[in-house]
């Protein structure tokens, strides 16, 4: 039998790891093919990113520079004094260091007061073609992003410029248009400040503006290129290449035709167009130029105005992505077929080693089934993945050996406190009925003055033990739970807040500091607010009975799931205090009947075992935390929604 089910587990190693392999192989291609698809497709975008913050960045960057312009002081008053030959040189020394291609003020009427380019005089009008100076006149704030400018306007401001900028047919927001009322255009960047007479509040006394034509430019398209690939990672022929787009016309790309030129004049298909331009949609496309395919995104430009004018595009060599993707499936097939060799090859002299131990765990699993809880394993393996699976076996036999003694213990505590909470029942109710008769007649006689003050004496001490008889028959009578609920929507930090001030005085007298840190946003709570009222004052009482003076009791309120059944949302009352603390041998006697370290006379031993019964017929749960002389942590968690007897787990913990 031993050496069929060797050679039937080495059969098996054979069978399923060409079956396995082929299996892999198929799914673990087409998963590659997509996962390369996929990491091509966002990598292009995150260029794209890059790309369109190199754009922001310039756009920025010219705002800035025409913003720290305006703040000058010798500026302003240049500008007010009319002094044109000194704004001039303003002018000249601000667009070298922007590397702007125009730049200029108008009044607040329109006029042009001065410009980088050729001189104009001070009645000079022409803010009905400067639509930059045009928006901040009309909406008094500045300005800046992507401009359509006229070669008119290009002209005027820089006739040098004019001459070597491309300009394309434009018209209306989106299109191209092939009629009579076309003009030629080109896009920049640029950007206006108002400036007031008053910095905080004043009248426009003019507009100061500049941009950079993007028309043949290659600063930002280069920037962006390297902003996301490295030029020593990749060729220079399969780096990523930026292209700025007019319409659907390239104005500014690293991209090269044939002869080795900048692909400057170019278009894109009418279909990235409509995706792009008309529907403003970022897209993602595969295009062939120049005999190779190119992974292509493109993005919408917005002017000022709000217009959809171009477009931002990021394209990669398709063949970066197929040739990693073509290696990688060699790798996966030669690496699947070497794993299934190397797996049969050493299926053969393992399955020895592996079936002995095994089949000694199966013998000790039918022994656990008949109730044995410690089997023979034999010894453990040297090998490390059985050695884990014995290990791992023999950990959860003393599991359940510790869950079998637990469970007993509980069952055996759970039946101790229900016939306690049964004779106390019974005991109570006899004992009440009398007990009231006793009280009453003591404190009748106490009312008369004809006796001595030694039989007053007397009757005095018969009241007050009666009365301590009374409070234990009431403890009696709630540790047996024989009060009825009375449930209703209670903010919890009121109640918290309440309940400190009925021991505050106290407090107060011994010297001891009670904080509250009150939580936020806690839930309403569906409660017996008296209860739970009794159960922080038990806490609160037995906390200040173990503190000394300068001693300090802090209360924090927080939203907190259960520790037993996930998703229960409710909140947790935490009680600490810095006092003696509770011995080790204590802690989990704490909550059990007549169990009390108070001195006799101080305590009955009955408040934490009451508190622990309302709480839990709230359905929430009361834990505890203590180190002698360092002081005692209670936690009291009540579900948001009272499930009236509802019985939890996490009573006691350390």
């Amino acid at each position: 039998m031993q050496h069929s089910t060797r050679y039937r587990l080495i059969f098996s190693f054979l069978a399923v790891s060409f079956v396995a392999g082929g299996v892999s192989l198929f799914i673990g291609g087409y998963l590659l093919y997509n996962a390369v698809l996929m990491e091509a497709n966002n990598q292009v975008r995150l260029a794209l990113n890059a790309a369109d913050d190199v754009y922001e960045t310039h756009v920025k960057f010219v705002k800035v520079a025409l913003s720290i312009t305006t703040l000058g002081a010798g500026f302003r008053s240049s500008l007010s004094e009319k002094r044109t030959e000194d704004l001039l040189d303003r002018l000249d020394r601000m667009a070298q260091h922007a590397q702007m291609d125009f730049a200029g003020i108008v009044a607040a009427d329109g006029a042009n007061i001065c410009r980088i380019g050729p001189k104009v005089f001070q009645d000079e009008k022409g803010q009905h073609e400067n639509i930059i100076a045009r928006y901040v006149i009309s909406h008094k704030h500045e300005i800046a992003g992507t401009v359509v400018l006229s070669k008119a306007f290009i002209s005027r401001e820089n006739m040098e410029l004019a001459d070597r900028t491309q300009f394309y047919p434009f018209k209306g927001a989106n299109q191209l248009m092939p009629d009579d009322d076309q003009q030629l255009a080109c896009m920049a960047i640029g950007a206006g400040i108002p400036i007031f007479e008053n910095r905080v509040n004043g009248e426009l006394i003019g507009v100061l503006y500049g941009g950079i034509v993007l028309n043949q430019s290659t600063n930002i398209v280069d920037q962006a290129q390297k902003s996301f690939f490295f030029d020593d990672v990749q060729q220079e022929k399969t780096t990523p290449m930026a292209s700025i787009l007019f319409d659907r016309i390239r104005i500014a790309t690293n991209i090269v035709d044939e002869k080795g030129n900048r692909a400057i004049g170019t278009e894109v298909p009418d279909e990235v167009k409509e995706q792009v331009v008309i529907q403003g949609k970022q897209w993602t496309t595969t295009q062939l130029y120049l005999n190779d395919r190119y992974i292509s995104a493109y993005e919408p430009i917005e002017d000022i105005l709000g217009r959809r004018v171009g477009m931002l595009s990021i394209a990669v060599l398709e063949s970066n992505y197929s040739n990693v993707q073509k290696k990688f499936f060699l790798f996966f097939m030669l690496a699947t077929f070497l794993g299934a060799m190397i797996a049969i090859v050493m299926g053969y002299f393992i399955s020895y080693q592996i079936m002995k131990p095994i089949h000694r765990l199966m013998k000790a699993s039918q022994e656990v089934s008949t109730g044995n809880l410690s089997p023979d394993i034999g010894p453990i393996s040297r090998d490390k993945e059985i050695a884990i699976l014995q290990t791992t076996f023999k950990d959860m036999v003393e599991s359940m050996k510790r869950r079998r003694m637990e469970s007993r213990s509980q069952i055996i505590q759970s039946e101790k406190q229900a016939s306690v909470g049964r004779l106390a029942a019974g005991v109570a109710h006899e004992i009440n009925n009398p007990l009231t008769g006793v009280l009453t007649y003591t404190h009748m006689l106490l009312r008369r003055t004809d006796f001595p003050d030694d039989v007053r004496a007397d009757l005095q001490v018969i009241a007050e033990s009666t009365e301590r008889v009374r409070k234990i028959v009431k403890g009696l009578l709630d540790f047996s739970r024989q009060t009825k609920l009375d449930p209703e929507p209670t903010e919890i930090n009121r109640l918290v807040e309440a309940s400190i001030k009925l021991i505050e005085n106290q407090a107060l007298l011994k010297g001891v500091t009670v904080q509250f840190h009150q939580g936020e946003t806690l839930p309403l709570i569906t409660l017996d607010r008296s209860q739970i009222q009794s159960v922080l004052l038990n806490i609160l009482i037995n906390a200040l009975d173990a503190s000394k003076p300068s001693d300090t009791i802090t209360v924090h309120t927080t939203p907190a799931l259960s520790a037993s059944d996930t998703g229960n949302r409710g909140v947790e009352i935490i009680i600490s205090d810095t006092g003696c603390g509770i011995a080790p041998d204590n802690l989990n006697k704490i909550f059990d009947p007549f169990f009390s370290t108070k001195e006799v006379g101080k305590g009955t031993g009955l408040g934490l075992s009451v508190s622990l019964g309302i709480v839990k017929e709230h359905g929430g749960a009361i834990r505890v935390q203590s180190e002698m002389g360092k002081g005692t942590t209670f936690f009291v968690w009540l579900p948001m929604n009272m499930n009236i007897g509802e019985t939890k787990n996490e009573t006691i913990g350390r």
